[in-house]
């Protein structure tokens, strides 16, 4: 890959941006951010739904200035633009998606019959590479099943194995004892106060009449350190015990095989004909992250219920391709090669893994997707790794080697505190395998059932920036993917503080040096540049 220079958006002069044809935008970038100062003040109700969409300059929140980046384009006409959602599934009749659902228009709806001809019958809105599949074992697991051959990689799978077996089995143990403890001291207290919800000041001011009532006490007064809400944060807990129980249940279950049901080989990739038309998932409520990333991405905007997306004129195509464990290399290879060949220009990848035993077969596949002028969109992940000295999957450099292909971006993950905790507490990075930040923390978006609910994770930094791409895309679609990536990096606000890593006073970067633009990613910024460079008056 060539190396690009970076180009310096002024401050100081307007752009009026126009060509034969090309579209007109009259705007100053965001460039002097030096005045903002770090938010002191507790964010709103409506502004943490939404922090996402802010400015950083007019609100001292760190969103992507969505909302500004819409005055730009409000009389520009945009084309529809097919985002892939590679994930777990997509609820495609939730009320604030079910009109940017993308429909195959060669399909004919539940006839039987594979009308378009590419293998998959009846694939209207996508495709599910899983089948009735939804829990499954880790990469690790499956390497240690199938048997030691002596390659370094059985060795790391089962050496990480052993350690997360272990630490499956003892924090299922603690959890179910922690949880228990506090349901009974929660029932104690909420019994002598005459009430389920209480606050740590009543608790406190309590008489301890009997010994128990003391312990009760003294336990939830360590709890509301951790939440303000001990009957929520009893389902929390509860919810850690049924994560521990799924690792030990299927992820770390030597015993446990679900890739039996779809009656191919997985180690064979030209068994490619395989899995369904339900894109949904046989159990909806396990769409939960693919619903969300889609939400993220293209909730219908401004139609008065639950939230806007990012951006305005997109199709959905789901790709169901990741389930409650690791996803398959061959599953990921053949959902980006569906999802281009039926006309994505952008794919959201919010998922990865620690081993891939197929890793060429998902690196073909990002190079398929470049030689067909399609972005992929890529989750950093949620270890607090520097990705330069870690590894992870799928990735579009092998170590801090050379890039196979220029249409691939990771994304690192934002808080909505502006100073040195604006990095997530659980966010990769890394100078050379990350390219930029953006919000991902407290995102509120679409679950399925026709609710909402806020998640956070690299997962959902991702389909922030997917949307930006997908905006950029619709509105100067004379763009290459490779073109959009490079806007999306040097449009950005260019962070010049120090950072603390995982949350860590003690450890502590300057933002500049976690990913290799040094920036977040700024809507704003990304359309005046993308005129630009569609009107010929700026080179990448």
């Amino acid at each position: 890959m060539k190396i690009v220079k970076p180009i310096t958006i002024t401050a100081a002069a307007a752009l009026m941006l126009a060509s034969c044809g090309a579209p007109k935008i009259v705007a100053t970038p965001i460039t002097d951010i030096s005045g903002v100062t770090e938010k002191k003040a507790e964010l709103t109700e409506e502004q943490l739904e939404n922090w996402m969409h802010l400015d950083l300059v007019a609100d001292t929140i760190p969103g992507m200035s969505v909302n500004k980046a819409y005055e730009l384009v409000k009389d520009l006409t945009p084309t529809k633009v097919i985002v892939g959602v590679v994930d777990s599934g997509v609820d495609i009749e939730h009320e604030d998606l079910k009109n940017v659902v993308w429909t195959n228009e060669d399909e004919i709806p539940g006839n039987g019959i594979d009308d378009d001809k590419n293998g998959y019958i009846d694939d209207v809105h996508g495709w599910n590479f899983l089948g009735d599949i939804v829990d499954e074992n880790l990469e690790m697991t499956r390497i240690v099943k199938a048997g030691d051959d002596g390659s370094e990689q059985y060795k790391a799978a089962k050496k990480a194995f052993d350690e997360d077996y272990q630490n499956a089995k003892q924090s299922k143990e603690r959890y179910e004892q922690l949880v228990m403890a506090v349901k009974n001291a929660h029932g104690i207290v909420s019994e002598k106060l005459g009430k389920e919800d209480y606050t740590k000041e009543e608790v406190m001011s309590m008489e301890a009449e009997t010994p128990e009532v003391k312990q009760s006490v003294g336990l939830l007064g360590q709890m509301f350190a951790y939440s303000d809400n001990i009957p929520a944060l009893i389902e929390d807990i509860q919810g850690g015990v049924e994560h521990f129980t799924d690792q030990l249940e299927y992820n770390l279950n030597l015993e446990f095989d679900a890739r039996g049901v779809l009656g191919d080989d997985p180690n064979n990739f030209e068994d490619n004909k395989y899995g369904n038309n339900n894109v949904v998932g046989p159990e909806p409520d396990e769409a939960l992250h693919g619903t969300h990333v889609a939400g993220i991405i293209a909730a219908q905007r401004d139609n008065g219920i639950g939230m806007n997306g990012v951006a305005n004129n997109v199709a959905i195509m789901a790709v169901r391709a990741v389930p409650n464990g690791d996803e398959y290399d061959k599953d990921i290879a053949l959902g980006i090669r569906y999802a281009v060949d039926n006309g994505a220009k952008v794919i959201n990848t919010s998922f990865g893994k620690a081993f891939s035993p197929h890793a060429q077969w998902v690196y073909d596949a990002i190079k398929y997707a470049g030689e067909h002028d399609v972005l992929i969109v890529n989750a950093a992940g949620n270890d607090t790794y520097d990705l330069d000295k870690v590894s992870v999957y799928p990735a579009d450099a092998i170590g801090t080697g050379p890039e196979m292909s220029d249409n691939f971006i990771t994304i690192g993950a934002l808080n909505y505190k502006y100073g040195p905790e604006l990095p997530a507490t659980f966010s990769n990075y890394g100078k050379h395998n990350v390219d930029v930040f953006s919000p991902g923390v407290k995102i509120y978006a679409t679950i399925p059932g026709n609710k909402y609910k806020f998640l956070q994770g690299t997962s959902m930094a991702s389909p922030a920036t997917a949307g930006v791409a997908a905006l950029i895309r619709s509105y100067f679609p004379k763009l290459k993917a490779a073109e959009v990536k490079q806007i999306l990096m040097q449009s950005g606000l260019a962070i010049n503080k120090k950072v603390y890593i995982g949350g860590n006073p003690e450890d502590t970067a300057n933002f500049a040096d976690l990913c290799k633009s040094g920036k977040i990613v700024n809507a704003y910024n990304a359309l005046i540049l993308a005129a630009q460079v569609d009107a010929g008056k700026t080179k990448l």
